[in-house]
């Protein structure tokens, strides 16, 4: 069964590791490209662990955590950007695809209180 949330997140954080590797090559900025490729990758693994939830308050937790989760790699991915270790080409590339993430995940986690 074809999950658009589960395959997104998981494309996002396979980029994401791509993006860790430049950055660990090049630049050498251990703190900021440890916590980029934690946040990254781990909107996918909550989004994976929603999917089994064992209840809806479980998988509304899960989809919360992987909504911050986007939140904090946004955050590195404009931090990387406006000091200059990624170029505008590469921010606009993936950051459209963390803002896609966004909205997805809020528009989820938006039907829970209805």
């Amino acid at each position: 069964m074809e999950n658009i949330v589960v395959e997104k997140s998981k494309a996002f954080a396979l980029r994401i590791i791509k993006l860790y590797k430049y950055l660990d090559a090049n630049h050498k900025i251990g703190v900021i490209s440890t916590q980029i490729l934690k946040s990254g990758t781990s909107i996918g693994a909550n989004v994976k662990e929603a999917i089994r939830a064992q209840s809806e308050a479980d998988f509304y937790s899960k989809l919360n955590i992987s909504l911050k989760e986007a939140n904090e790699t946004e955050y590195w991915l404009e931090l990387l950007y406006e000091s200059e270790y990624i170029t505008n080409e590469q921010f606009e590339s993936i950051y459209k695809d963390c803002q896609e993430l966004l909205k997805l995940l809020t528009a989820i986690t938006k039907t829970q209180n209805k």
